[in-house]
């Protein structure tokens, strides 16, 4: 127990004192949802920095070609590249949010929503509905490789590359959607 937790003498659990809505108690997030939660955010740096790396110049295996084409500092797609990486790290660290005390009560620093509560069942909707969203979405991917290979022109070491840097996305939905259930049940309301 941390040194901002304090427990009520007659519960059986540490409960985080003002972090409660009237008949909501809330303990503090098991080690493995903290760290299933990190892990969530992990998931997504391999493929941000693959992404990072094409803007930047470094082609790692795609056709010159259609490197030349899309990437570069004048290339269509470099600050469409740096906004997705941005996107989807952003939308992963959300998931820290289900462990930590800001996802059930923002900070006081949030300029118009600070103080106030997270809405229990909005949090598990959205988190629930973006585990199954990104879940599809990367076993959609991983079945449709062969043609990410033709578009990009990836051989070899390339398609190896590629593949071992989204591979973790895979994981990303599994592991939102254990932190999900875990939030769900730690944040549910005493009768």
């Amino acid at each position: 127990m941390n040194a901002t937790t304090k427990t009520r003498p007659m519960a059986m659990t540490s409960v985080a004192v003002g972090d409660c809505e009237a008949g909501q108690a809330s303990t503090a997030a098991p080690p493995w949802a903290r760290r299933a939660a990190v892990l969530t955010v992990l998931t997504t740096v391999p493929s941000g920095l693959w992404r990072t790396a094409m803007a930047l110049g470094a082609p790692l295996g795609v056709d010159s070609a259609y490197w030349s084409d899309h990437f570069g500092f004048t290339g269509q797609k470099t600050s469409y590249v740096f906004g997705l990486t941005l996107l989807l790290l952003g939308l992963s660290a959300l998931t820290l949010g289900l462990v930590r005390p800001w996802g059930e009560v923002l900070p006081r620093w949030v300029p118009l929503l600070g103080g106030r509560h997270v809405p229990r069942l909005a949090a598990m909707t959205a988190a629930g509905a973006g585990a199954l969203a990104v879940t599809m979405l990367w076993i959609t991917a991983f079945f449709n490789l062969e043609a990410i290979f033709v578009e990009y022109g990836l051989e070899g070491a390339g398609r190896l590359v590629v593949v071992a840097c989204y591979a973790p996305l895979l994981v990303w939905g599994p592991t939102l959607a254990a932190v999900t259930v875990s939030y769900a049940r730690r944040t549910k309301p005493v009768r």
